[in-house]
């Protein structure tokens, strides 16, 4: 049974490795060997595999046969997988929510999209900024919290985190240009606060499926690469 002090370091390696990720300074396809990270973050190999066993079951990174782990490279077909399977569960959390979520949950969807809106998506080098990127979750994650689904809500936050896999790649943030994703946002907004069910779901389902379609930009020349 592993100790205390070494499941507190696997976590702590998990959610830096984890962080990286999802941020892309760790992009799809990158080795995560054993020996670079226990050096790195001064700990043994067996913490290490522990934390990158963690994400795999997470599906963020992907077990080698006798070569470690690896960042989880999705193709055009398991990326519109994970987004049929977003579509369908966002929906029915979104719908769910609204039925059951309290006058503190509705506040709380509001000052998210405040927090979203008050922050610029780029930054002066023209790169996504990471704070507009957690106050983007942040804010769809609100959405679907007054559900009142722990078990949905974690299968929902894990399909997004795979999804976000190639939000970072060069080029990304120069994608499908004449989106207005801060009214889509507002539009979500305006369905939740109004209590309207289904014009919800259907609009969270259609800025999934957009993002979607401007990220298999990116992901078809990796895919063709590898």
């Amino acid at each position: 049974m592993p100790s205390r002090t070494s499941t507190t370091r696997s976590e702590l390696v998990y959610e830096r490795v984890r962080g990286e990720i999802l941020r892309g300074t760790l992009p799809p396809g990158s080795r995560l060997r054993f020996v670079d990270l226990a050096n790195r973050f001064t700990v043994s190999q067996s913490v290490v595999r522990e934390a990158l066993v963690r994400l795999a079951e997470q599906g963020l990174a992907v077990a080698l046969p006798q070569q470690g782990f690896r960042v989880r490279t999705l193709t055009l077909v398991e990326f519109r997988e994970i987004t049929e399977a977003r579509i369908e569960i966002e929906g029915v959390l979104i719908r769910h929510a609204i039925a059951r979520g309290d006058l503190e949950w509705e506040s709380s969807v509001i000052a998210a999209h405040h927090t979203l809106v008050q922050t610029p998506r780029v930054t002066k080098a023209g790169k996504l900024n990471e704070a507009w990127a957690d106050a983007h979750e942040a804010f769809h994650a609100a959405t679907l919290q007054g559900c009142r689904n722990g078990t949905l809500l974690s299968v929902a936050t894990s399909l997004r985190e795979s999804a976000s896999l190639y939000r970072w790649a060069p080029g990304a943030t120069s994608l499908d240009t004449d989106r207005d994703a801060a009214l889509e946002h507002r539009q979500i907004l305006d369905a939740v606060v109004a209590r309207d069910e289904l014009t919800a779901a259907c609009l969270t389902a259609q800025h999934i499926q957009r993002t979607t379609d401007a990220l298999s930009e990116v992901i078809a020349p990796v895919e063709a690469h590898n």
